[in-house]
């Protein structure tokens, strides 16, 4: 097995080749033109998805929440009319 000092030699000089060699200069074209493509696309990070997804999550919860209490009020309306309406009619007779 290699040395370890002699791994980060070999790393060091050719990443000093690649800094001074045309592939660098291409790497860097090449990102701005992806990043200039993706700006166009408007696309989000992934930290932007995460929270959207979150608050997304959160407000479902609240709607389903909600329609049991929509559902909940309804029933007890309901229930109300009929009590009502029981009533009414004992009343009237």
């Amino acid at each position: 097995m290699l040395n370890k000092n002699v791994i980060d030699e070999i790393n060091a000089k050719v990443s000093e080749v690649l800094q001074n060699s045309p592939a660098k200069d291409i790497e860097k074209n090449i990102r701005v033109m992806l990043s200039g493509a993706f700006s166009r696309l408007d696309l989000v990070t992934r930290d932007e998805f995460d929270i959207q997804q979150e608050m997304l999550q959160r407000t479902r919860e609240k709607l389903i929440a909600l329609e049991i209490k929509v559902t909940e009020l309804e029933t007890r309306l309901m229930q109300q009319s009929v009590s009502a309406t029981i009533s009414e009619q004992q009343h009237n007779l």
